[in-house]
């Protein structure tokens, strides 16, 4: 397992929990008709194909991010509102939530694009339905289930933790959006041409580049990145 996803199930404290997460995220295949789909894998599958981290390693980096923004919300809702958030269930969720994505991508030409499983079923009927084979906690079920929310998904997050995953997950996911849309406008304007962007690092920082030395600025960072590429870093 990668180690940036084992220390997030490492902060699952329910032992039960934990482990099953862990099985589905060591093994993250499913069997339909006698047939075992596997997908890509987990360090190198893109969390999207074109919406957001369509690039290779992109879905661990949604994750570790989603995760972290998740837990930032916990503390929100306990410090600030008193509330009360099972943290388990919601690193579960965020852990679990895309799981099955990388099993609908297949590379193609050097270039990513749907497998014959994503062609017929959705990553999130995929991984609610193995959820509900395997026994899951409804409350985590519907915490997958409700992930996309209302305007793109078929279900309201109707518990917190729910609503926390289903933020945390729209906060990234627009995020690193809008930051690969700007960085490939930035770098359009200045050379003519888009920049072909593959590491978030390139987009943040073109973008930033921008905040600190202007469109001069935005000139430097793509020719250290040029550079970079050329040397092989």
């Amino acid at each position: 397992m990668d180690p940036r996803l084992k220390r997030i199930i490492d902060k699952i404290k329910n032992k039960n929990i934990r482990e099953e997460v862990a099985e589905i995220v060591e093994n993250p295949q499913i069997e339909i008709s006698g047939l075992i789909y596997s997908g890509l894998p987990l360090e190198t599958s893109p969390a999207s194909l074109t919406r957001h981290h369509s690039y290779p390693g992109g879905f661990i980096e949604h994750i570790v991010s989603t995760s972290e923004i998740a837990l930032t919300l916990c503390d929100v809702v306990k410090k600030v509102y008193s509330g009360e958030v099972n943290r388990d269930i919601v690193l579960a969720g965020v852990m679990l939530h895309d799981i099955f994505k990388p099993l609908t991508y297949e590379v193609e030409n050097e270039s990513y694009s749907t497998s014959r499983l994503g062609e017929y079923i959705d990553h999130l009927t995929l991984i609610t339905t193995e959820l509900i084979r395997r026994g899951f906690h409804l409350d985590l079920v519907h915490i997958v289930c409700a992930h996309h929310g209302s305007q793109v998904g078929l279900m309201w997050p109707k518990t917190v933790e729910a609503l926390i995953c289903h933020l945390a997950d729209q906060t990234d996911s627009q995020l690193n959006n809008k930051v690969f849309r700007a960085a490939k406008y930035l770098s359009r304007r200045v050379t003519g041409e888009e920049l072909i962007i593959s590491k978030s690092k390139e987009a943040f920082e073109i973008v930033h580049s921008k905040a600190v030395e202007g469109w001069r600025g935005v000139s430097k960072a793509l020719e250290e990145i040029k550079r970079r590429r050329q040397s092989g870093l």
